[in-house]
């Protein structure tokens, strides 16, 4: 078995709110109803050892984890709404460079508060990332989230810029790419990159009809 070593991204999904009582082993049979499971991951906290509120299933095939999107998502474990979607999809098509810079983050703010806060404006495409001091794992007090088109980034920078997150206000904005030029995300070259991308990919959304030829 050793050759499947790599997750295969394509069929991984995450799910979030997770309660505190849900396991690795309750996780991996509520998944199974929406077919073969191959891994279960429940990030932990160091000291605690307590899951941390999310987690990431990788089943068989994509067909399975897009299976699981569509029955899982927003049902009630021990009463609290699961979040399930993609963990990441094509980068090619979803990388599309609205990334953002969240700055002024209360120590106690975590990767889920993030994900759960800002998942609101459209589809997180990666695990928010908050910076983390490498000897003791606390926050540096900023972090980065991405989205897989510029209306959701805008939206996000437009409503949360400024707003108080647990009694801060908090600073939101395109991030620096990483090439170290000093550019910003959220050019006009990205944007116009990314509307040429989706024109690209055949969409399967129900609300937009498209007709293919037979």
């Amino acid at each position: 078995m050793a050759q499947n070593q790599e997750r295969n991204q394509e069929a991984t999904v995450y799910v979030g709110n997770l309660d505190e009582k849900v396991t690795d082993t309750l996780l991996w049979e509520l998944m199974l109803q929406a077919g073969p499971v191959v891994n279960v991951h429940l990030p932990k906290d160091r000291v605690t050892q307590q899951h941390q509120g999310y987690g990431f299933c990788e089943f068989m095939t994509e067909e399975d984890a897009d299976y699981a999107i569509k029955i899982m998502n927003m049902i009630k474990l021990y009463g609290k709404q699961i979040r399930v979607n993609k963990a990441t999809s094509d980068k090619k098509n979803l990388d599309v460079g609205a990334s953002l810079f969240i700055g002024n983050l209360d120590p106690d703010i975590d990767e889920k508060f993030l994900y759960d806060t800002f998942g609101a404006f459209g589809v997180i495409v990666q695990t928010p990332k908050i910076a983390r001091d490498p000897e003791t794992g606390n926050s540096k007090g900023y972090g980065f989230i991405s989205f897989d088109n510029f209306e959701s980034s805008d939206a996000a920078i437009e409503a949360m810029n400024g707003q108080y997150l647990m009694n801060k206000a908090i600073t939101v904005s395109y991030a620096f790419k990483k090439d170290g030029k000093g550019e910003r995300h959220g050019t006009a070259a990205e944007r116009l990159l990314a509307a040429q991308a989706k024109k690209n990919i055949p969409t399967i959304l129900p609300n937009k009809l498209v007709n293919y030829p037979i």
